[in-house]
């Protein structure tokens, strides 16, 4: 970013902060992708829970239909 000084008695702390507040200005599209990459892991982990969870139950369906097999034939 370049500045315009029509005044060339700025002190060199300001000078010095005028850089660093330049160069500290993150680009919003980095943010967003920071953002969504942490989402995306989020969600890739609930996702990853679920199925889990998914293959739990159905192990728990298939011991629950072979207890209501085993009641009906004795």
């Amino acid at each position: 970013m370049k500045k315009f000084t029509a005044n060339s008695m700025t002190t060199p702390e300001y000078d010095w902060w005028w850089r660093k507040r330049a160069n500290d200005n993150v680009p919003l599209s980095k943010i967003i992708k920071q953002d969504f990459e942490k989402k995306s892991s989020e969600l890739g982990k609930k996702i990853e829970q679920l199925k889990e969870e998914k293959i739990q139950l159905g192990l728990d369906v298939d011991v629950h239909k072979l207890e209501a097999e085993k009641m009906r034939k004795g």
